[in-house]
Parts: structure tokens; sequence; C-alpha cells
């Protein structure tokens, strides 16, 4: 066993200080808390200053509640004279420690610094070539707030005092110890932070500026779904003002996913942050479940459902095919089709929401029938005593009907004769024609797909909410602080897995964007789904353009040992043979076992094989990777076998062993892998040679391949 670290009791010693005062600090935000009452009594100001110090208060805990997480991580000493001129240090010692969130002492001078502060970049920046003025910074391994060893890195005079050269200017790894160590950790079914370890590259990534688009490519394990949730808190702490008002969106590719990253930023101290998957962000209240197959999904993501739902929504702005002819008292009134088309074209004009003409066009049909009774008429009268009547009501619904979202699209996908009539010159009969769907009685129990999201935002823009009383729409303003005729958008938008969204989709999040502040997050050879794009370019034209894009690639790969990611790069040449593979930073780890099974024995040799791996392992989790045609039957024989195991569209990545459906593992880290049917999964998945590269490359230690069927070409040289 090595020799402890001379400074590890002192390092201890402040450790065990710094955790006081975050202890003091707690306190006192919980009894400013408990002295702000918030509840009914004085004014309305006095009651909306006490819940913003409440809230406030709420926040402050939140981000002082870090559980079992590290609060300190490392430090960084200056050579003489080379700290930052800004940075406030009492003793002008030129240290600095690095942690989790910012924590002072009783007279307000920095114990730790906030690992987003500008004096922290070079934390995670220096190199020999750059050192960024620091003579040392020391990595900190830590278990809860217990200090285990201590790493130094030293540059400039105090290397050279060594007798050792700088490095040659290459990419290096920061603290590569507390890295290595961070990386061979049993994964816990949840994605966890690498505030401790983030390197160069990453960094760059995370503190880049706001504005506009930034697009980060990276490849398998090189940790940019982590590095887009980091750029979140980083601009949260940063921009404080006005993000925090203006709000910031993480868009994810599925529920599990989502369930996999929502420990991130509330361990980085920002709880405020939305995550979200597209369907959430459908105006009105539906069930959205499951997706659409082939054709249809292909269609509805495509940018010419834009143009087709314009000409749906035209379709229900109709004038009369007869006379409007209703009694009043001894005479009736009468509205005749030229009318009744003059109103609906004037309607068209005056209004850019559907919804919203509704009122102007009633308005336009009471007064035209009182302009054609006898005698003086008064329109209002008119429209009181007969806007209840049958006939009435039915010309206001043919002419101008007020509608959902929900509503319209039911009507509309449930009309061959609708469909055809919209579609004419834009899609062809079997593209319409995959739209089309029986329709329901109960429109409350429609099950719309993932894909049908896009479509009823798109709706929404297009008609605009229901009318409301002035009173009905303060109310919601109130409750919300959005006017109901307006989306919800958002100061910065992080979207990860960004590579399959469709043209639709992508409209959907650039209508959320504010300023077009965006992050943009993905790998183009994981593309697999309907829409999978084959350059960035074909993403960035549906996204804001007020500024350039910037684009940065990842090309450091922490996840994946060497051997693995050798097998995954032989895929890679098929499905993206434009993309070169991560650099794998493990050059050491378990060779991939490769296990043929008859194919009445293919269910049992799997559940063997991922038993026998998670014994490997001893302790960590492992996904067994189907094609989705067989997931049932490997569930039916897990179960058979006693097997404790949990399915991830249920369970989440809770169980020691979890069943994946391939189509739903992208974006995910296990300890070991089982893929199953390589060959299945090449014939099911639209894009098979990519979907089985997303499958290959989940694993941090061990991978194994079942199969019954041969092993495809590309792994088949192995």
């Amino acid at each position: 066993m090595s020799a402890a670290h001379p400074d590890l009791a002192d390092e201890q010693h402040y450790i065990d200080r710094a955790y006081a005062f975050l202890e003091e600090t707690r306190a006192a935000a919980s009894k400013m808390r408990n002295l702000v009452e918030v509840g009914r009594g004085g004014t309305n100001q006095a009651r909306f200053e006490r819940e913003v110090i409440y809230d406030t208060m709420v926040s402050r805990l939140s981000q002082l509640q870090l559980g079992d997480a590290a609060l300190c991580f490392g430090r960084i000493d200056f050579a003489d004279g080379e700290a930052p001129g800004e940075v406030a240090n009492r003793d002008d010692s030129g240290t600095f420690y690095i942690g989790r969130i910012a924590v002072a002492d009783d007279e307000q001078e920095p114990v730790i610094v906030d690992w987003r502060a500008p004096v922290a970049e070079a934390f995670y920046r220096a190199t020999g070539r750059q050192p960024m003025g620091l003579a040392r910074r020391r990595h900190f391994a830590t278990r809860g707030r217990n200090l285990l060893s201590i790493e130094d890195e030293l540059f400039g005079d105090a290397l050279a005092a060594l007798g050792i050269d700088d490095d040659d200017g290459r990419p290096t790894l920061k603290g590569h110890g507390a890295l290595i160590t961070a990386l061979e950790t049993a994964r816990t079914g949840k994605l966890g932070d690498i505030v401790a370890t983030i390197q160069g590259e990453q960094d760059e990534i995370i503190r880049a500026e706001l504005p506009g688009v930034l697009v980060v490519q990276g490849g398998p394990g090189t940790g940019k779904t982590v590095v887009a949730l980091h750029r979140a808190a980083y601009l949260l702490y940063t921009y404080r003002f006005p993000l925090e008002g203006q709000g910031v969106l993480v868009v994810g590719p599925n529920r599990l996913f989502l369930n996999y990253i929502d420990q991130v930023l509330p361990s980085l101290g920002e709880a405020g942050v939305e995550l979200v998957v597209l369907a959430d962000l459908v105006a009105d209240p539906v069930r959205v479940a499951g997706y659409d197959k082939g054709m249809a999904a292909r269609i509805k993501g495509d940018l010419r459902m834009a143009t087709l739902l314009q000409r749906a929504v035209r379709q229900r702005q109709r004038p009369l095919r007869e006379p409007l002819v209703v009694g009043y008292g001894i005479q009736h009134l009468r509205l005749p089709v030229e009318e009744s088309r003059r109103i609906v074209d004037e309607a068209r004009r005056r209004y850019r929401k559907h919804n919203a003409g509704r009122r102007f066009v009633e308005q336009q049909l009471f007064e035209s029938l009182a302009r054609r009774g006898h005698g003086e008429l008064d329109p209002a009268e008119v429209r009181e005593r007969l806007r209840h009547t049958l006939e009435v009501r039915m010309a206001l619904e043919w002419m101008w009907p007020v509608l959902t979202p929900a509503q319209f699209l039911h009507d509309f996908f449930g009309s061959k004769a609708l469909l055809r009539l919209a579609a004419k010159g834009i899609l062809t009969d079997d593209e319409w024609s995959s739209l089309h769907r029986k329709r329901s009685d109960d429109l409350d129990g429609v099950v719309w797909t993932n894909d049908d999201a896009p479509l009823l935002d798109e709706a929404r823009a297009l008609l605009g909410p229901k009318p409301r009383s002035k009173r009905q729409r303060q109310r919601i303003l109130a409750e919300t602080g959005i006017p109901d005729d307006e989306v919800r958008t958002y100061g910065h938008i992080v979207v990860d897995e960004a590579q399959d969204l469709s043209p639709m989709q992508l409209r959907m999040l650039n209508r959320r964007s504010l300023n077009g502040s965006m992050t943009i997050v993905g790998d183009i050879a994981q593309s697999t789904g309907q829409w999978a794009h084959a350059t960035w370019d074909e993403i960035l034209e549906h996204l804001p353009d007020r500024r350039p894009p910037r684009r940065e690639e990842l090309s450091i790969g922490y996840r994946l040992p060497a051997p693995i990611m050798d097998v995954a790069a032989r895929v890679l040449r098929e499905a993206a043979p434009q993309l070169d593979p991560p650099a794998s930073v493990r050059e050491d780890g378990a060779e991939p076992t490769w296990i043929a099974a008859d194919a009445d024995a293919l269910a049992e040799v799997v559940v063997r094989t991922a038993v026998d791996e998670l014994d490997e392992l001893g302790i960590g989790s492992v996904a067994v990777i189907s094609p989705d045609s067989i997931v049932d039957a490997l569930a039916e024989a897990l179960d058979a076998a006693g097997v404790d195991y949990g399915r991830a569209t249920r369970h989440g990545l809770e169980s020691p062993i979890t069943l994946v459906p391939v189509s739903l593992v992208k974006g995910l880290e296990l300890d070991g892998s089982v893929v199953v049917e390589p060959a299945a999964i090449l014939e099911e998945e639209v894009q098979g040679a990519r979907a089985l590269y997303v499958a290959l490359t989940r694993a941090t230690k061990r991978l194994a391949v079942v199969h019954a069927r041969p092993l495809p070409d590309v792994l088949d040289a192995r």
C-alpha cells in the first residue's frame, strides 16, 4: 500500500471546516424561512413579497442539501502574482478550493469556490503548455465527508524543479486517478454528475457563451449528455438574470431517459430546470403513448404537414351552403350565402389564429341578420334572442367552429374526404392514407402517439386558445404567468439525442425558443429513427438562425473500455463511415464474449448469460438489450427462472438486471450489457447498423453477445 499523502490530515481539517460553515449557512437559511409567514392577510404586494422571500429560501436550502455528494473535490494554487486580480482572496495566497457550491466563513470570505466561478476554470482547463497561471492542481478522492486520497499535478517552475518536462500540448487527462475511479464505480441506475472530473474539452463546451445555437457532436461514452446538463447549470449560474426568469428547458428522447438523468441538475444545486419529452409541451391535456410505425411516422414528421394543417384549418372556415333563415317574432331573418362568404373572407383577413376569429364571425352574423329585419333591430338583442337556436348554432359551427387541437386533428384524421382535399398536390395517396384512422365517439379516450405531439402543437399555433372571458384570461395569466394565447418560451433550451428529431419536432422546439439560445447534443452515428439525419446541417436548417451556429465535437471516450470500443468501431464503419470512433482512455478491460445458442434455447441462454455477467461484476448492473420482437419472450424466461430483474419501460434502471428494448437504450449506460440477436436488430430497426452500434456501446465494463442466428458480417470478423 502506498504511503498516505503528507497533506492528507491538513486537507481533511480544511474540508471539515468547510462543512461546518455549510451547516451554519443552512441553519441561517432555515431560520429565515421560518420567519417568513406565507398566507392570507395584508396587501397583495406584501403577500407577493413574502412568497418571493419564501421561494428564495426554499431554493437556497435545496442548494445546500448535498446528500452523499462531495462538497469539495480539489484545489488550485496559482504561482506568485498569477491569481486573477478580480478574485478576492483574503490572505493573497493564490490558493482556491473548488467545490460543488460556494461556501463562505463568518466574515463572508470564500472557503469553497463554486465550480462554475471564473477562477475555477483553471481547475479544468490548465495544461502543461497552458498552465493558466497555476503552479499546482490538487484532486481529492472522497467518500462522503472523508478525504481518502490526494492527487497532485504540478506546472511550470514547480514541475521543472523535479526535472520533468511539460506535456507536448496533446489532450491530457486532468486528475487521471480520480477520473478512472469515477469511471469504474458501479452504476446506480441514475446518471451521476462529473463535476469533480470534468476534462478540458468538456469544460470548453460547458462554459461556451450563451447566445445562439451550439451543436455538440459526441460518440458513445464521450459524456455529451452530462456535459449538456452541466452546461445548463453553468449558464444558470453565470446568467442568473435573466435565465432564472426566462427558464431553462431540457428535452430528452423518452421518459426512461429523463428518469435516468433527473438527479444530475439537483446534485449541482439547480432544481428549477424543466425536464420534458416533447409530448409534455403540448398545451392541451391529452393522453400520449407509443409511436407510429412506418410511413405514418415518417409523414407526421415531414415539414409538409405544416402546409397540410394550414389547409385543413382553412377547410373549417366555410361559407354557408344555403341561406340561413330563422324566425324572429312575427318575421323571419335571413343571411344569404354570399353574405356568409363575405364574413368568412373578412375573418380570414383579420385574424391570424382561427379561434380568435369566432367572435367576429358571430358579431357579423347577428349584425347582418339585424340589418335584414323589418324596422330598427338591435344586433345585441338579436344575438341574445337567437344565439341558442339550433339553426344559428349549426350555421356558426359550419362557418367557423371553435376547435381544440385534439378536436381538429381527430376530425381531420377521421375523414378521408378532408385528408384527400387538404393533401392535393402535397402528399401522395399512400402518404395521406397512412394518416387516416377511425373516429372515436369518446374524444377524451383517444390515445395520441408521440409522433402526434408536434402536430397537436402545430394545430395549437394555428387555432389559438378557445375564446375566454376577460376574467378567465386574467386568472390564467395569474396562475401561469403566460397569456393563454402565447406559447411558453425559454431563455435556453438543451436538446439531447437531437439526431433523430423530425423537422416537425424541431419546428416545435424552435417555437419555444425565446431568443435562439440552444444547446443541441447528439451523435449522427446513433441516428436510428424514421428521421435519422446524415448531417447536422439537416437539423440546423429547422432551428433558430439569428446567429451563425457553433459546432463542437467530443473526441475522447471515457465510458467504454478499448476492447468494447474496438468491436463497436467495426459497426461504426458501416453505420456512419464518415465519422471516427472516440479514442478510448481506458485501454484495459474485459474482452467481449460471444455466445452461440440454439434457436429453441435462446431465451434460456440469455438469462444464464445475464446472471453470469452480474456475478462477474460483483457489484453493478446489467442490461439485456433485445430486439423489440423478442422482449416479451425474454421476460417470460426471466420470470420462469426466478431472476430478480426489471423492465426498463416499467421500473427504469433500478434492478440489478434490466430488460431494455433496443429502441429505448440510447443514452443509457450500465456496468454490463448482454446484446441479443444482432441480426434481428439489423433487420427490425429502421437504421439497423446504427441501432446495433448503440446497443454495443452501453457498457462500462463487460459486453456479451448472445445469438442463435449467424452473426452479421460486420461482427463475424472478430
